[in-house]
Parts: structure tokens; C-alpha cells; sequence
């Protein structure tokens, strides 16, 4: 099948890149690890997905090869949509996503996965920050309302009075402003165009996609580190991004939430989270979230991404299901988002999701796919 063939290629791949060089891919570091660590797993699993667990997916296979120096994890991040595609193909172990399977895709996943097709399992929280480069200025508030009319160009200069309004202790220039949209399909847009669509559905009527609506023309760039550095070297530019992504010299906007502003903030990012339920209608293991974009709850960020892990409920290669299993737990551990947080500024799962996803991981299984 499709899976077998393309996982135990990649397994043979990388282990026969090892075999013919140092036993430790990854250095000295590894090397030393070893002499701690756990060597009876041994196996290779590639994965592909988003772009905003980049830096978390770097510190979780960091982490993972200190504990079993034997096993590897190879992540691509070519963008939500590419890692769900890959994975529906039968291309990779596992999924990186910052959107859960649809319920189409749920039904796809069943030719790749076996019956029990794909489950999704949270693994990266972050606020998504909506970036600015203004020289000067570090910060503004905004309603989602006057973010949506910026994004769709009904307001075209800083200085307009809709944000003026909103900033008065602000000295805005008049600047045009060049609004930046991802290029590729992301999850990170699904999530934006999600919340704009939930909090002001009278200015932003399209439905939430990870392609950016193709009527509304503006500058793009692919992933994360694309939009950030495209609006870093553009003065009035402005865009979405994982807030892990954005650094000096850009500002953030402080969105309205009730009768405040809200900045983003993992603690902001977590309390959203706390306030989701479970997508129903799932299986038992499927940890999708349905968050509460409207919310006026004092101190929460409701433009989060919940970025999900994808895996299949079966695989037809023990050592991949293996190190999927392993991996997996240790990416949902205290550790694992502990180390991804120092490594992203994302916001820990708390200790119940933790629990859930642990034993989620747990019922992966090995077998032969129809």
C-alpha cells in the first residue's frame, strides 16, 4: 500500500544515511546523550506540516533524540495544508496542522490509516499576533471590525479615523497600508479569517479557508517567516503570523475582547483555550476544539491557534507506530511543552488535555490497511 511503501522507504532512507556515516545524526550533542538515554528504540518517522510549530517541532526532536539517541523524527514545514495532504497520501508518519481534519478529510484519511482513519491531537498553542511596521510605534488597539476592514482594504491609510479613534494617545503617520496574506494554505489563515468572520461576520463574510480569498488582492508571501519578513522590509505593512514568528522591529495589536484590549500572550493564548470544547461527533480519541472566537471573558486572546499533531490510528510498519507512539507522547508531556514554550513563547497544554492526548497516543496500532 501507499503507506508501507512510502514509510518504509523513508525508514530505510534515513537509517541507511546512519549506517554509513556516525551512528548520531544530529552530532556530538546526540552522541553524549546516548550514553543516558534509551537505546532501545530505534526507527525513523517523517512528518510535514505547519510552519508556526517550526520552532516547537525543532525543540521537541532536540529533546526526543536526548532520550532515545537511536530514533529520529524529520519534519518538513511546508504549511498545513501540505502536511494534511501528505498524510491523506500516505507521504509521511504524521501531520503537522493548525486546523483539525475536516470532516471530508477524516473520511479520506481511512485509505491511508486503516478503518479507523486519522485522529487529531493538540499540541502547540499560540496567540497569532496581527504584526505592523510602523517605526515608533509598538503597539495599537484594534477591534476586530476595524482589523477586518484593514485586511479587506476599506481602510487604506494609518491615520484613518476608525483606528485614530481607537489610538488617541497615538501619533499615526499617513502612511498607505500594504496588507500581507499567506500565499500557501495555512492554517494559520484558516484561523484568522475563522475569527474575523466570527466576531465581525457583517464586514468579513467569506467563510474561514486556509487559501486566502482570491478576490481580495494584496501582497502575499509563503509561511510565517515569509509575511514577517516581507512586513519587516516594507514600512506600512501589516499581517498575521504566529507570535512566536514576530520580533523587533514590528508592533502588535491589542485586540478587543468585551470592553477591553487584550495583548497577545501565551497566558492570554491558554485562557482561550480553556474555554473550547471538544468538536463532537468524533471519535473517542479525536481531540479537535471548537473555540470561542466571541468571547468577551476578561483577559482572553481569542485569536489562538490550537496547532493539532495528525496521526494515523494504524500503521502497517511497527518501528514507525513505535516511534509515532513515542514521539508523540513526549511532544504532549510536561517536558515536551515545556521545552517548546522556552523554544516558541507558545502556552503549555494544560495537564487535562495532556492526559487525554497521552492516552489518545496510546491506542495507536499495528496492522495491515485494506
Amino acid at each position: 500500500m501507499r503507506t508501507r511503501a512510502s514509510l518504509s522507504l523513508s525508514l530505510a532512507v534515513v537509517l541507511g544515511l546512519t549506517a554509513c556515516g556516525s551512528d548520531y545524526p544530529l552530532g556530538a550533542e546526540q552522541e553524549a546523550a546516548a550514553q543516558r538515554g534509551d537505546m532501545s528504540l530505534q526507527g525513523a518517522v517523517t512528518a510535514a506540516g505547519s510552519s508556526a510549530q517550526g520552532p516547537a517541532m525543532d525543540a521537541w526532536r532536540s529533546g526526543f533524540a536526548t532520550l532515545h539517541p537511536r530514533a529520529q523524527v524529520q519534519y518538513s514545514p511546508d504549511g498545513s495544508g501540505a502536511g494534511r495532504g501528505a498524510l491523506l497520501a500516505g507521504a509521511v508518519g504524521f501531520a503537522g496542522s493548525d486546523a483539525f481534519l475536516s470532516d471530508e478529510e477524516l473520511a479520506g484519511s481511512t485509505q491511508a490509516c486503516g478503518p479507523g482513519g486519522a485522529f487529531n491531537i493538540p499540541a502547540y498553542i499560540s496567540p497569532i499576533s496581527i504584526a505592523f511596521n510602523l517605526p515608533g510605534i509598538s503597539g495599537l488597539d484594534l477591534d476586530a471590525a476595524t482589523v477586518a476592514r484593514i485586511f479587506r482594504g476599506g481602510i487604506a491609510r494609518w491615520d484613518d479615523p476608525a483606528i485614530a479613534a481607537q489610538n488617541p494617545d497615538v501619533e499615526l503617520p499617513a502612511l498607505p497600508i500594504s496588507a500581507v496574506s499567506r500565499s500557501d494554505d495555512s492554517g494559520t489563515t484558516e484561523n484568522f479569517t475563522d475569527y474575523l468572520h466570527a466576531v465581525a461576520p457583517g464586514i468579513w463574510t467569506e467563510e474561514p479557508d486556509g487559501t486566502w480569498p482570491s478576490a481580495l488582492e494584496n501582497e502575499n508571501a509563503k509561511g510565517n517567516a515569509g509575511v514577517v519578513s516581507t512586513v519587516a522590509a516594507t514600512v506600512g505593512a501589516v499581517t498575521y503570523a504566529d507570535d512566536s514568528a514576530v520580533g523587533d522591529p514590528l508592533g502588535r495589536v491589542a485586540l478587543k475582547v468585551g470592553d477591553a484590549y487584550v495583548p497577545a500572550g501565551p497566558k492570554a493564548a491558554a485562557a482561550a483555550v480553556d474555554l473550547a470544547r471538544r468538536v463532537p461527533g468524533r471519535q473517542d480519541h479525536d481531540i479537535a476544539l471548537d473555540l470561542d472566537r466571541t468571547t468577551s471573558a476578561p483577559g482572553v486572546y481569542p485569536l489562538v491557534l490550537v496547532s493539532y499533531h495528525v496521526y494515523c490510528t494504524r500503521y502497517e510498519n511497527e518501528a514507525t507506530a513505535v516511534v509515532v507512539r513515542a514521539f508523540g507522547t513526549y511532544a504532549v508531556s510536561a517536558e515536551g511543552q515545556a521545552v517548546a514554550a522556552d523554544a516558541a513563547r507558545s502556552s503549555p497544554i494544560s495537564s487535562e488535555l495532556s492526559r487525554l492526548a497521552t492516552a489518545a497516543i496510546a491506542s495507536v496500532e499495528v496492522g495491515d490497511i485494506p
